[in-house]
């Protein structure tokens, strides 16, 4: 065993969180294997991709990249509220895969 005091993270990293927190200076507080990282512009519940920017030695900080989950390289960026917003496009969409589905079916 390597004996390593690091963290669990390296910067660079990228790495989906749930943010647990927000702490008094409005930074999401995240934790990764019971490191703590400090994300800007989060809600708490938020469920975030993130890159690690900086790590000291007990804490790390990191930028949100995208929505958490494997999202598409496409949907990263900053406007959340804007995904939000599409969800009502989306629909439409699974409803045109029903149809498909229900055609094929019925043939």
């Amino acid at each position: 065993m390597g004996g390593q005091t690091s963290a669990p993270v390296k910067v660079g990293e990228e790495i989906d969180v749930k943010i647990e927190a927000v702490g008094e200076k409005g930074d999401g507080i995240a934790k990764v294997k019971g490191f703590v990282l400090f994300v800007p512009g989060v809600k708490e519940g938020d469920s975030v991709k993130v890159r690690v920017t900086r790590i000291l030695r007990k804490v790390g900080f990191a930028e949100v990249i995208g929505a958490s989950g494997g999202a598409p390289a496409e949907s990263q960026g900053e406007p959340a509220a804007e995904d939000t917003e599409n969800f009502g496009e989306e629909e439409e969409t699974e409803e045109d895969e029903d149809e498909g589905q229900q055609s094929y079916d019925e043939g």
